[in-house]
């Protein structure tokens, strides 16, 4: 990767316990974020130098980051830029702590007494602490945010903010706990930071997300936990007691690029009963690309060729590949039906719709004979929607992406209505 030599900096914007912050002058409204060899609890009560920990944090944010912008969130992260620093976009940052908790333990159980350890939090146990080291950052109540006016990069921070990054935490977790579990680590609890994004005003997941940043149990059992409380714990901090807080670092570092690789793999085939249902078609090959799943269109008729169906059937059947059938056929719709009753696989019905008869041509693919089992959608996107969502019980790449996609959605609805009312002040 290239040097941070090759930057034009300019001057340090903010400096922290574990990392620094330079501005860029080109291109502008950037910044360099650079980690540091440090590790620090308590606020820095204790603090020692640990070598080689800003590469491995540095290696853990950017494979996080990456994970979070390809599932749909948005963040301030831009890309790696070397062993030990990544860019990141501008933000004035929201001086918040979004605690996110699946499993009671740690300040939580100090704070609610009674509480045992091990208690799981569905849905998920939101908490915010304000950013004061000086006051070992006091947990803060939604009131006390808001009364708090804070104003960053020009936005005032109101209750349509504090609503999305509300639930743009629970999105955050809930898509890391997801990533997590393929490799049999339970996501305990994690802290995350929001900034304003200087150019586009829009309120983004900033700072880092590393090992410093949550509990992270192997197998759901805190005695294998490899996260910084190993750290805290330590009765006396010696070079052996720190070669073992850094393998564990280490260990998460390498596990992480894990979260990435997808573990299972699936495809959808829209078999079409004319190349006139193409554009329809289509539709549903882009929209299931934007869930990072392979499409393959094909044409066939189970009223004109049934022999010729049941061959491309078995075709995709046979090599083992999980796969979700879409019967895109119009008028008297035999193809949704005959696929049905001959694979086990799951078949969407997915007519196109035409102004004279569509209204009575879908009929044929909601009155099914029994014994078959075929659902029938007429949105192409909603066709491959509902096809990601099967896949997405296996593969949590796909699932990380429909959950962004959900929190997406909202965040738009919210943004609109808070756009309506000030135009209706």
């Amino acid at each position: 990767m290239a040097s941070t030599s090759e930057l034009k900096i300019g001057q340090k914007l903010n400096e922290g316990k574990t990392k620094q912050i330079f501005e860029l002058l080109e291109p502008p409204g950037r910044v360099l974020v650079q980690s540091k060899d440090q590790i620090t609890a308590g606020n820095a009560v204790r603090k020692d130098q640990m070598e080689g920990k800003a590469a491995i944090a540095n290696k853990t944010t950017s494979c996080l980051f990456k994970l979070l912008q390809e599932s749909g969130i948005k963040t301030a992260f831009v890309k790696q830029h070397s062993d030990t620093a990544f860019i990141a976009a501008h933000c004035e940052m929201i001086p918040i702590e979004w605690v996110c908790r699946r499993v009671a333990t740690g300040s939580f159980l100090k704070r609610n007494p009674g509480v045992k350890e091990g208690y799981r939090f569905s849905p998920l146990k939101m908490e915010m602490f304000f950013k004061d080291d000086a006051n070992n950052d006091p947990q803060w109540s939604e009131e006390q945010l808001l009364e708090a006016k804070f104003c960053l990069a020009g936005v005032t921070i109101g209750q349509c903010e504090v609503d999305i990054m509300n639930r743009s935490t629970v999105a955050i977790f809930e898509i890391l706990e997801r990533a997590w579990a393929t490799q049999n680590c339970t996501l305990v609890d994690m802290k995350i930071e929001f900034g304003v994004n200087v150019k586009t005003q829009e309120v983004v997941l900033a700072d880092v997300i590393d090992n410093d940043s949550w509990r992270l149990w192997p197998a759901g059992d805190r005695s294998q936990q490899k996260d910084k409380q190993v750290y805290r714990d330590l009765k006396e901090v010696t070079p052996e007691a720190m070669q073992m807080v850094k393998r564990n670092f280490e260990w998460v570092s390498e596990r992480v690029k894990l979260l990435l690789e997808s573990q299972a793999s699936g495809r959808v085939v829209v078999l079409m009963g004319s190349t006139s249902d193409l554009a329809h078609c289509e539709k549903i090959k882009k929209a299931c690309s934007s869930y990072g799943i392979s499409c393959i269109l094909r044409v066939t008729s189970a009223h004109k060729g049934p022999d010729e169906t049941l061959r491309i059937k078995a075709e995709y059947e046979g090599d083992g590949v999980p796969t979700v059938f879409v019967a895109v056929a119009g008028r008297s719709n035999g193809l949704g039906p005959v696929m049905s009753g001959n694979t086990a696989y799951p078949v969407i019905n997915c007519p196109p719709l035409t102004p004279d008869w569509g209204a009575q041509d879908v009929w044929s693919s909601l009155r099914m004979p029994s014994g078959l089992g075929c659902s029938t959608i007429l949105s192409p996107e909603s066709a491959a929607q509902f096809a990601a969502q099967i896949f997405g019980l296996t593969n949590h790449l796909v699932w990380c992406k429909l959950r962004a996609s959900m929190l997406n959605t909202w965040v738009s609805l919210k943004l609109a209505d808070q756009k309506l009312q000030a135009c209706s002040i």
